[in-house]
């Protein structure tokens, strides 16, 4: 029994080994205003559907690359003053490689401009050395006068694991 129980902590403590560490990262940046295109829903007054791209100037760190840029696409549900937005993030490093996330949104705005609001966000993938990235976190958000938005993140990521094959 004493080996029984001896085998099952020493295989525990191999799979915990064997699984690859979650790394804790923030990033924040500012977005400009997005183009928008715009159709009514049609089911009451201002409510709207919409596509929404932009550009945001990104700082942030993963496994070493520092953050370049960000360019963002989306499909947003907006109603009076409050919006629900679905969409993918590309993040763009000083190496060329690159961090795909999908992300849900809640804001509230002002006369159609961004107030406040926040995220969560799912790591999908990358490119180059972060190919197989997985991770998520959450996001705050804050309008600019300009229609833009600066953003504030923190989450974790896990890189895949590299077998040493090229």
């Amino acid at each position: 029994m004493k080996y029984k129980v001896l085998s099952v902590c020493a295989l525990f403590a191999l799979a915990i080994a064997a699984t690859p560490a979650q790394t804790k990262n923030s990033m924040s940046g500012k977005c400009g205003k997005p183009d928008v295109q715009s159709i009514p829903a049609g089911d009451h007054d201002g409510h709207m559907f919409a596509l929404q791209t932009g550009k945001c100037e990104a700082m942030g760190e993963v496994a070493g690359a520092k953050s370049k840029e960000g360019a963002f696409s989306e499909h947003t549900d907006m109603m009076g003053s409050r919006v629900k937005a679905w969409g993918v993030y590309v993040e763009t490093f000083d190496s060329g490689d690159k961090v795909f996330y999908n992300y849900q949104t809640h804001a509230k705005t002002d006369k159609g401009t961004l107030v406040s609001g926040g995220n969560t966000y799912q790591i999908s993938g990358g490119t180059g050395k972060m190919k197989g990235i997985k991770g998520s976190g959450t996001c705050k958000l804050t309008g600019t006068p300009e229609g833009g938005l600066v953003y504030r993140c923190t989450g974790e990521y896990t890189l895949a694991k590299m077998s040493g094959k090229k």
